[in-house]
């Protein structure tokens, strides 16, 4: 009798087993490791296409994880995280010193990970021939010292995604906190900018670069049809750049930001995991293919010369 209990009971072990392993069964995500367990993670919604591919490489690559996506404004990200509601966040930042300390004095200790440079790119309609901007006349048109296009003469409409993004405010501190032209316009996401911009010839759209600079993309190819990127130079006398990972890494194209993820998660588990995946080599190469500069990876820099 005691030899059938002892088979009765490995098999009972064999089927909890296998059914807490099973990717479809509720169980496998009890026991979080670095690639089995469900988290959520805090997206900036600037990033959204690029962490779109990132979270389908991974859970393709660890079938028992599963990553769920918040996307939100960069300062409800940051309150999320003080409010104890989010273990992993990414935004354009790090946290200052100020920041980490009163998180610490709340008992909540973070690490910080630099992932990726991106950028701010400006948008305008096909018809507009005025494609050129210095980060002088950026910073006039946003405090409203000028705001009218120079070949037309017509007002200008500066649309962004909205009001704590992340987009909003890299320019508010481009700015010096002054940015209040009457002309700025907030719609509800990079999307909404993009076909704003494509129906209006006066409107200049401000957006992530992640959201156009994946050529691969379906979706980046079908938001690129009926706009043009404007070249940014950093002064009146220099050279005009747009936004591709080469002059992002050498710095000559001037609106550039970085991607940090911040992670209060175990060292163990799967949020930890998810950031040591975008920090490694098939995360930066996710970000290089998603024309960003990887943060461990140098991008590659070819030289033309003439013969």
């Amino acid at each position: 009798m005691k030899k059938y209990l002892i088979q009765i009971n490995l098999i009972i072990l064999i089927i909890i087993a296998f059914s807490c392993n099973h990717p479809q069964n509720p169980l496998a995500y009890q026991t979080e490791t670095h690639s089995r367990g469900k988290a959520v993670v805090y997206i900036e919604e600037a990033f959204k296409p690029l962490f779109t591919t990132a979270i389908s490489t991974f859970e393709g690559q660890y079938p028992k994880a599963k990553i769920i996506p918040n996307y939100q404004t960069e300062n409800d990200i940051v309150k999320a995280m003080y409010d104890r509601k989010a273990k992993t966040i990414v935004i354009s930042r790090d946290l200052d010193e100020k920041e980490k300390k009163y998180l610490s004095s709340i008992k909540i200790e973070v690490r910080s990970e630099k992932v990726a440079v991106d950028a701010i790119a400006l948008i305008v309609h096909p018809s507009n021939k005025d494609t050129l901007i210095t980060i002088g006349e950026l910073k006039a048109l946003l405090t409203g010292k000028n705001n009218h296009w120079k070949t037309s003469g017509k007002e200008i409409k500066v649309v962004y995604d909205k009001p704590n993004s992340a987009n909003f405010n890299y320019l508010t501190k481009l700015c010096g906190n002054q940015a209040h032209n009457k002309s700025i316009y907030a719609t509800k996401s990079n999307e909404e900018v993009i076909n704003f911009v494509k129906k209006n010839p006066n409107a200049m759209g401000i957006i992530g670069l992640n959201w156009i600079s994946d050529d691969d993309d379906f979706d980046t190819k079908d938001f690129l049809k009926g706009i043009k990127v404007m070249g940014v130079a950093k002064k009146a006398d220099a050279s005009y750049y747009q936004p591709y990972n080469g002059f992002m890494y050498t710095q000559e194209y001037p609106l550039i930001r970085d991607i940090w993820m911040i992670n209060k998660g175990r060292r163990s588990g799967l949020h930890s995991g998810f950031v040591l995946f975008m920090k490694n080599e098939i995360g930066q190469t996710i970000i290089q293919q998603a024309g960003l500069v990887p943060a461990n990876s140098p991008v590659r820099l070819i030289q033309f010369t003439g013969q």
